[in-house]
């Protein structure tokens, strides 16, 4: 094994944060992980700056670790890097480089005053999460630290900066903090402009400068490299690829970023990335980010998807250990997706909504999670987890629909990727059946973001003059990779459209919990 020719992807998820390291191959070789969650503090969803930093050290340390056990080696260099994270939220420094607030996560639903301005004034959706909302958002609140920011920046942004000491990011992350011009592949100066004009500020003096894939994003530095690595083995000088979000990596992990192209994340929440071929009106519902390498892309982002099931199974482990029995969670969660795959097409009037948090595309700035049934209704663990699963899926529906039906995109193709597709089938046929089209899944699906960040540092590493990245993941990466498409049938295809029509017209009852369950 020789490493200086590996590329190690690092990606700081919601709930685990993860390393993969890969071979000239382009195939995973060895990974390490720490799980962790976000805390609920003074009413903002956020993660601690101690939580964050022993967070990816643990996580690097169970990738050495893993190297060791493999290779018989200690892991010192390595050919590139490359920070991906969940994407958005709020991260100011002042000129010293002091963090002046805490870290707000994209699941916060705090910034609607701002959002609506912000999307009025420059013609184009600004989401709630995205981190110039939260940024004007502490402007109209008059926060007192804002007076004294220096630098805005995300969790991936803020982490390569760690490690570099370079203010850059890749377009596809920027594109999560301010709208980007795909033409240019920067920042939207017109937009620029009337921020500037409205605030009195010089926004792009507070933004990290923007690169596209494949670009040199810096090289890591000695303090970097005792920060990744207290230990002390990793050596400095490695180059850096441009940091990206959770959305880019994984549009890259399953070869969506050609025109026509799709994917769907799914784990603590769940969003759909459409490359678009044609521009788009403006929907609250949808945002418009781009590819890594800067191609316009309509995402529909849903703050809620998993975590409601993870409860449930959760709950499910401790009646087994009640009754003297001893599964692991892998055994529980495969078990019960196989049973939610013999559950009625509609879920035989169940219902259930997941909102742990707030949810932009159904207008909720905040969750209680609910399940309802009706006195008749077929009440079996298979109808059970099949709600759930639909649930997770439900509110991703609602916002494809304005994309398919009412902006007429077209899709060639749609992956699916992440913890909900873990278990082999069941996940893409629930997907399927929502979108009424064929869903592939590839064998490196369950390594996600972290293996699509890995593939980035490769394409900087190992590209051809000229080599376009859809060009490079097609004819290096993925020319032979293992892909499974299930296609719903009619039967489910009718039972989730008739499931989603119960839910709209519920939606009323998850408002209500809001105001009425403290």
């Amino acid at each position: 094994m020789d490493l200086k020719k590996c590329a190690l992807g690092i990606e700081l998820g919601s709930t685990r944060i993860k390393a993969v390291l890969i071979d000239e191959n382009h195939l995973p070789v060895a990974s390490g992980d720490h799980e962790w969650e976000n805390q609920l503090v003074n009413g903002i969803w956020t993660y601690s700056e101690d939580m964050i930093h022993t967070g990816i050290q643990k996580c690097y340390a169970a990738l050495k670790a893993d190297v060791r056990a493999k290779f018989g080696v200690k892991l010192t260099s390595v050919g590139g890097i490359g920070i991906s994270a969940m994407m958005h939220g709020y991260l100011p420094f002042d000129k010293d480089g002091n963090r002046l607030a805490e870290f707000r996560t994209w699941r916060n639903t705090i910034t609607g005053e701002a959002a609506e301005k912000l999307t009025d004034l420059l013609g184009f959706n600004i989401p709630q999460r995205w981190s110039i909302a939260h940024f004007y958002q502490a402007i109209l609140n008059q926060e007192s630290h804002v007076k004294d920011v220096a630098f805005l920046t995300t969790l991936a942004g803020y982490i390569h900066w760690k490690l570099t000491g370079e203010k850059v990011m890749g377009v596809g992350e920027a594109s999560g903090m301010f709208p980007i011009d795909s033409a240019t592949c920067d920042y939207n100066e017109t937009m620029v402009q009337k921020f500037n004009e409205l605030t009195g500020l010089d926004l792009r003096s507070l933004l990290p400068n923007v690169v596209s894939a494949g670009a040199d994003a810096g090289t890591l530095t000695e303090e970097g490299a005792r920060f990744l690595d207290p230990e002390g083995d990793l050596e400095a000088g490695i180059p850096l690829a441009p940091c990206e979000g959770d959305a880019g990596t994984g549009m890259v992990a399953t070869n969506s970023v050609r025109v026509r192209t799709g994917n769907v994340s799914a784990g603590t929440s769940d969003f759909a990335m459409i490359v678009t071929d044609h521009g788009l009106g403006v929907h609250r519902e949808i945002d418009m980010v781009t590819t890594p390498d800067g191609a316009p892309v309509a995402m529909v982002h849903c703050n809620n998807c998993t975590s409601d099931i993870n409860a449930w199974v959760n709950l499910f482990s401790e009646f087994a250990a009640l009754m003297g029995a001893s599964y692991s969670k892998g055994e529980l969660f495969t078990k019960l997706f196989q049973a939610a795959a013999q559950g009625d097409p509609d879920c035989g009037g169940l219902m259930s909504f997941n909102y742990f948090s707030g949810e932009g595309v159904t207008d909720l700035d905040e969750g209680r999670p609910v399940f309802a049934r009706t006195p008749d209704s077929s009440f079996t663990i298979a109808n059970f987890m099949r709600t759930h699963l639909y649930s997770a899926l439900a509110t991703l529906k609602i916002g494809m629909d304005i994309l398919q039906s009412q902006e007429q995109v077209k899709i060639d193709k749609l992956l699916g990727h992440g913890g909900f597709f873990k278990t082999p089938e069941v996940g893409q046929r629930m997907l399927s059946a929502a979108v009424n089209a064929p869903v592939s899944v590839m064998k490196t699906a369950g390594e996600g973001g972290p293996y699509g960040m890995a593939l980035l540092v490769a394409y900087m590493l190992n590209k051809a003059e000229g080599e376009t990245l859809p060009d490079y993941l097609d004819n290096k990466v993925f020319a032979g990779a293992e892909c499974s498409t299930i296609m719903a049938d009619s039967a489910d295809v009718e039972g989730f459209a008739k499931f989603l029509s119960a839910y709209v017209k519920a939606l009323p009852m998850e408002k209500t919990a809001t105001e009425v369950i403290g």
